[in-house]
């Protein structure tokens, strides 16, 4: 008996989630200066340390003979790594799905990455772009409602706050719960010029007849200036290193003895 097939299978699939959002996306991405979520769990993670849970995890075509065609991945990739030699979780949006918005979100994924941290006791380091699930015009086209107020998996964000340390990186346009998510950390860093932070964003500001850039909203000086993050940085590999440093995350031989 032997199980190459179904390797095979989960090979396929896999091959499929990392695609992102497509080739086009994922190139839109870069030509605006970002990494994927993929890249940045890469230069952000120990080397050949990442190991992702859930990665298949998404919205799936079929034929009429019931075979996979197509596979688009959940917009959250998320997994245990070693950062500097210590164990960490790493959570990060994928903006390639559909900006990173709730619609494209599994909300089990975004949760397991909490209760894998708390259940595990380490730290937690979650790299954000986009909305991270608070609902949308699409949610409730979809599902006939909105997630807020009720949104599963928050209360577990708050007793991790008092339970392990939470990093947050935002690296791009960071609204909604993912203006929570930025927030509820023990250490939070932007990008200047390319990570904006709020509610909600300037065409939705456009409407009370204020017309405001996403800087002008909520870049890193206004931001700064609130408290609402903690450090601002030039580029991405910057922010990278900024966990490495954060309280609770260096280990003895990192500081001590470097």
């Amino acid at each position: 008996m032997t199980w190459q097939t179904e390797l095979d299978e989960l090979r396929r699939r896999e091959a499929f989630a990392e695609e992102l959002g497509g080739p086009e996306r994922v190139q839109r991405q870069r030509d605006g200066g970002r990494y994927t979520i993929r890249e940045r769990v890469a230069l952000m993670a120990d080397p050949n340390t990442f190991h992702e849970s859930g990665k298949i995890g998404g919205m799936a075509e079929y034929d009429e003979n019931n075979d996979l065609t197509k596979l688009t991945p959940s917009n959250f990739v998320f997994g245990k790594a070693k950062v500097g030699g210590r164990p960490v979780i790493i959570g990060g949006d994928d903006f390639t799905v559909r900006g990173g918005s709730a619609d494209a979100t599994i909300k089990g994924k975004h949760t397991m990455c909490e209760e894998m941290a708390n259940a595990l006791r380490l730290p937690l380091i979650r790299m954000v772009e986009g909305s991270g699930g608070g609902g949308s015009v699409k949610t409730i086209e979809t599902t006939g409602r909105a997630n807020v107020p009720g949104v599963s998996g928050w209360e577990l964000v708050v007793q991790n706050m008092g339970t392990v340390p939470r990093v947050a990186l935002g690296l791009g346009s960071v609204a909604g719960l993912g203006a929570a998510h930025l927030a509820s950390s023990h250490y939070s860093v932007m990008i200047k010029d390319k990570s904006a932070l709020f509610v909600a964003g300037p065409p939705v500001v456009a409407r009370t007849g204020q017309d405001l850039t996403k800087n002008e909203l909520g870049g890193y000086q206004i931001q700064l200036k609130a408290g609402a993050v903690d450090h601002a940085v030039n580029t991405e590999e910057e922010a990278f290193d900024y966990p490495r440093g954060a309280p609770g995350m260096t280990t003895q031989t990192d500081r001590s003895t470097g």
